[in-house]
């Protein structure tokens, strides 16, 4: 008998005639799911479930819980206080609010005798406060409202019933400093319910063994691993990349030229989701809709920096399938449950494999039928990445990242919510830290100096009495200094840091042109981009075309512009980065002629155009173009590592350049190139040996150049702020009144110059420059490439620019703007470029 046959017995009268009047069958992984968490011998395991989009993954988490809660029963009143059973985490406030909806439904219609509540930021207090003195069966909540509540005196109370902790989505919660800070909550949890089993749903997943390690307390020596439960088929998507007769621009993001295709595409649906990489991108793509929308179809706009209200009426507007299309950034992205939307269409390339597959999944949301897909490539080379990113998906390649070392910043920020919670021996919570798998490897001592930091700030800040926020008792134990610092913990806790950012409200100009207080909040933006504009200028948000009118304490004032073209462009939202594995699939494409069959016609002669004129790189080759143009010359590097590692490279190379005497002016970078210019001819120095670029391009450059340049930029102060802010040494939020971006950024930065002159060996410095390496410089990712290259570099001496050249080329000098002015002009550029490749 298989484990589903057997666990079959396990499940309740009320589940099998619910099954039964719906016409349905457990699932084999839901049985097995089932019986492998409630096995009682071994008192059940702590399992990963790696299942298709539509498989029920959901249901087969709470399968255990329910039906153990439908075997305790309702509460009696008068009974003991029962702590809560089962804690759900989800990456999203809105998939806590989704899958409460529809937990609720099989619940109420089994009459199950069981309470579920969610808590997410949006959650009122006083609604919290009732969930700590009454709390519900299942707990639906989020990584920052599990930090929030262990955080307590009465955590211990809270939690000493609980059985099952789910993470839904577990790929998208793991690999983030969120997932760090996660994985430290679930360390305090199993301390606190000794007998708890987590169950982990994914659905896309690169390193299965990094998540089932990840679920389960790590030992001293060794490795421990929850068991894995993997379904295999589902029904292949139908995905495609857009045809079109219109010519597919060389650079640009914006896909303007698909806007009439993708508008038709839309009127043959019935509910499709469009998603982008940027809130920019969504802003611009829902206006350009709506400018074609002669069929007035309900279309809406869905993303992060949005109004709560706004969202959450969007979200009900789906759930009832009263939109036909929704523009959407990654807030969409993961499990919402609608099983109406028709087709998911992605506007521009999705920078990952795994993040395709994640999204394709939103489409239909039923394993035995196929998700349909239209991929739109903004511009040429990312018609290669969709064509590699479908190619991906149809042979179920995944590129989740890894779950990657703990952050310090992060376990600084822990290790004082536990001294919140009650006083702690410091050898104790150490032995509790390195249970969590970012944390395993973290050295004793430094621990110690995580301790010591967060009780005394270091030592060039000691002297400071608001940095002493635990103390040391004589009995040994570390406890949080006053009742003061505890509250201010609970305001500021979490690991999401956005840039200093100020609400966006609606006001009313009369004909004087002043303007009143009133009007509604549409969403909140970033405050460094309202520094730029003066009063009149207008630019593109929440769908609106809008004039600025000016900052009043923490708000931005605008009113109706009444215009369709911005003067300003939209902000600009974080940008996914390229994938290695994408990456290393266009490079091959470019060395594969059999692969580069599938492309379009006028890709396919771009490319013949490219062999033609210069040189198609080579798979593990390092292309390098130089060539004059105008009064300046060119150097165009192929690297095909993702615009971070590009910037950086940028960074490095030009100050080489200038040591070697080619008087380099700036460089330009994108996902797949980067362009440096200057004054020397780049290509005649290589041509007789002044120019080295074997020792140009020497992994050294990550060396002293690295970190001579570190010092001298901003990036370092900028990544400061954000890891003392998660540290807590800087505060963003006080009770009744919040700092405003630029003091948060003014404080940082004069902490910064304090310990980069008498301390910069500071803890804090430390988790900057790892902050530094592994997210803005991408320097694992560089390192790799000039190990490989070594030996392999391919120096293309020019005339001219070549047809590759041009997408990188167009970038130089490009105005922010986003009006038809610009667009002619950039499109006159790139004529004039294009003219130029192909003579």
């Amino acid at each position: 008998m298989t484990t589903a046959d057997s666990a079959l017995a396990l499940l309740p009268a009320p589940f099998l005639r619910w099954f039964g009047e719906k016409g349905w069958h457990p699932r084999d992984h839901q049985l097995e799911l089932l019986g492998r968490a409630r096995s009682g011998e071994s008192g059940g395991e702590s399992l990963l479930l790696i299942a298709p989009t539509g498989a029920g993954k959901t249901l087969a988490g709470f399968l255990p819980s329910l039906t153990e809660l439908t075997e305790r029963g309702r509460k009696k009143p008068g009974e003991a206080f029962t702590g809560i059973h089962t804690l759900y985490i989800s990456p999203l406030k809105a998939l806590a609010v989704d899958i409460e909806r529809n937990l609720m439904k099989p619940v109420t219609e089994m009459g199950l005798p069981i309470t579920i509540g969610n808590r997410t930021g949006d959650t009122p207090a006083s609604k919290r406060q009732r969930q700590k003195t009454n709390p519900p069966d299942i707990l639906l909540t989020t990584p920052e409202q599990v930090a929030l509540l262990i955080s307590h005196s009465d955590a211990e109370r809270f939690f000493k019933d609980l059985r099952y902790v789910i993470f839904d989505e577990l790929h998208s919660l793991v690999t983030s400093k969120r997932g760090h800070l996660l994985s430290l909550g679930l360390a305090r949890l199993r301390k606190l319910a000794p007998g708890l089993k987590t169950i982990g749903l994914s659905a896309t997943v690169a390193k299965p063994m990094d998540l089932r390690r990840w679920l389960v307390a790590q030992p001293d020596e060794g490795e421990r691993a929850a068991g894995i439960i993997t379904v295999d088929g589902g029904a292949r998507p139908n995905i495609t990349i857009l045809q079109t007769e219109d010519r597919i621009p060389w650079s640009g993001h914006r896909a303007v030229y698909a806007i009439p295709e993708i508008y038709k595409v839309l009127k043959e649906f019935q509910t499709t989701l469009l998603f982008v990489n940027t809130r920019s991108q969504a802003e611009m793509l829902f206006q350009e809709l709506w400018t074609v929308n002669d069929d007035n179809l309900p279309i809406a706009l869905h993303h992060g920096s949005l109004d709560v209200s706004q969202r959450r009426k969007v979200e009900a507007a789906m759930a009832e399938n009263r939109l036909r299309a929704v523009v959407a950034t990654s807030t969409l992205d993961l499990g919402i449950d609608w099983g109406d939307v028709d087709l998911v269409i992605h506007v521009g390339a999705p920078k990952g494999a795994s993040r395709l597959a994640q999204r394709i999944g939103r489409a239909n949301h039923r394993m035995d039928e196929p998700s349909r897909a239209i991929l739109v490539p903004a511009n040429r080379f990312e018609v290669m990445e969709c064509q590699a990113a479908l190619d991906a998906n149809y042979i179920g390649a995944q590129d989740t990242p890894p779950v990657g070392q703990g952050s310090l910043d992060v376990l600084a920020q822990h290790v004082l919510g536990m001294a919140c919670a009650d006083a702690f021996d410091e050898e104790d919570l150490y032995r509790e830290v390195t249970t969590a798998l970012p944390y395993v490897d973290l050295p004793r001592e430094t621990f110690a100096r995580i301790v010591d930091f967060v009780a005394t700030g270091g030592y060039a800040l000691r002297t400071y009495e608001r940095y002493a926020r635990i103390r040391r008792r004589k009995d040994g134990l570390w406890r949080v200094s006053n009742p003061q610092v505890a509250q201010q913990y609970r305001l500021n806790l979490g690991t999401i840091v956005e840039m200093p950012m100020l609400n966006v409200r609606l006001v009313k100009r009369n004909h004087l042109g002043s303007i009143g207080r009133g009007g509604m909040t549409l969403g909140k933006v970033e405050e460094y981009f309202f520094e730029q504009l003066t009063q009149g200028d207008t630019f593109l948000f929440s769908g609106k075309v809008l004039r600025f009118e000016g900052i009043r304490d923490n708000e931005c004032l605008v009113s109706n512009a009444f215009s369709m073209d911005p003067k300003i462009p939209a902000y600009a939202g974080g940008k996914f980065p390229l994938s290695t594995y994408l990456a290393d699939q266009v490079r091959a494409m470019l060395d594969d002629p059999e692969r580069r069959m599938s492309l379009p016609d006028q890709v396919r002669d771009w490319l013949s155009l490219q062999a033609e004129k210069s040189v198609l790189p080579k798979r593990g080759d390092l292309l390098i173009e130089t060539f004059p143009r105008g009064e300046r010359f060119y150097m165009v590097i192929y690297a095909f590592e993702g615009r971070l590692a590009h910037q950086t490279l940028g960074m490095l190379l030009t100050r080489r350049l200038e040591r070697m005497r080619a008087k380099p002016l700036g460089f330009v970078a994108t996902d797949y190139a980067l362009a440096i210019w200057g004054l020397e001819d780049m290509g005649s120095l290589i041509a007789r040996g002044a120019l080295s670029l074997s020792e140009l391009f020497d992994q050294d450059m990550l060396g002293d150049d690295l970190e001579t340049w570190l010092d001298e930029s901003f990036m370092l102060k900028r990544t400061f702020r954000n890891c003392a802010v998660i540290a807590g040494l800087i505060e963003q939020r006080h009770p009744g009144k919040e700092k405003s971006g630029r003091q948060v950024t003014v404080s940082s930065d004069l902490i910064y110059d304090v310990l980069r002159s008498h301390e910069p060996d500071h803890i804090l410095m430390q988790a900057t420059r790892q902050d530094a390496a592994a997210g803005l410089l991408d320097i694992a990712r560089l390192a790799d490439m000039l190990e490989r290259i070594r030996g392999h570099i391919l120096h293309k001496r020019l005339m001219q620019i070549s047809p590759l050249a041009v997408p990188v080329m167009l970038e130089i000098g490009k105005e922010p703007v986003a009006g038809e002015a610009q667009e002619h002009v950039l499109s006159m550029a790139a004529e004039d470029l294009i003219a130029e490749a192909m003579a």
